[in-house]
């Protein structure tokens, strides 16, 4: 076991008794994150949600089989990339009498940031590929408009550079509506960052 998936590992089972914020009262699960550690690609997404607050695993429920349709249409599994998000714990709310699923409020998310923080300074990855508008506003800067900003690359201090796209959630939504190109874009700003993953590589190659 190298170095970096041990540290990950001991970060994760760190990660694993929080209770700096009020998530941890009704999670099942901390959802660390999941992947190869020692990849060059990361990608960071907003919350879980029910699939992945009962099995511990980020993008599982049905936002997250279009995430792998489309990093397969790129040639890309779970076994090249490292996978998490903003928070660790699932945010809900109750409507109806029902728990809903809702994004996590800007003191969950800065109570969150040190987790993610620490995630990648231990994987130092070259590109991340920020999924949503939160996770964008993380990554890459505040107010962060995903309908004109996504498909474009940024300096971070969390990574040479940074991409957004739809999150697959939102595509899903839009495809119900039988909009598909949000689908297109996803994948294509995926086979974006796996191409700047590839430019950095042979810049610093060549340097």
């Amino acid at each position: 076991m190298s170095d970096i998936v041990e540290r990950i590992e001991a970060l994760k089972t760190e990660a694993s008794t929080c209770r700096l914020c009020g998530l941890c009262e009704n999670r099942q699960n901390v959802v660390f994150g999941e992947g190869n550690p020692e990849t060059p690609l990361v990608i960071v997404g907003e919350g879980p949600g029910a699939n992945e607050d009962a099995t511990g695993r980020p993008f599982v429920g049905r936002a997250g089989q279009l995430l792998d349709a489309a990093l397969l249409e790129n040639g890309i599994t779970r076994k090249h990339v490292y996978i998490c998000n903003t928070v660790k714990c699932r945010p809900t709310s109750i409507e109806n009498g029902s728990v809903r699923n809702r994004p996590p409020s800007p003191d969950e998310m800065a109570t969150c940031l040190p987790w993610l923080t620490k995630q990648l300074e231990i994987i130092k990855p070259r590109v991340i590929l920020c999924l949503g508008a939160p996770s964008a506003n993380t990554i890459i800067h505040t107010d962060f408009r995903i309908t004109k900003e996504r498909g474009q690359f940024f300096d971070t201090p969390y990574a040479e550079k940074a991409i957004a796209a739809f999150h697959p959630s939102y595509v899903l939504r839009l495809e119900s509506q039988t909009d598909k190109s949000a689908r297109a874009s996803l994948v294509a700003d995926i086979n974006a960052a796996r191409l700047k993953v590839i430019e950095l590589k042979k810049e610093r190659a060549s340097q």
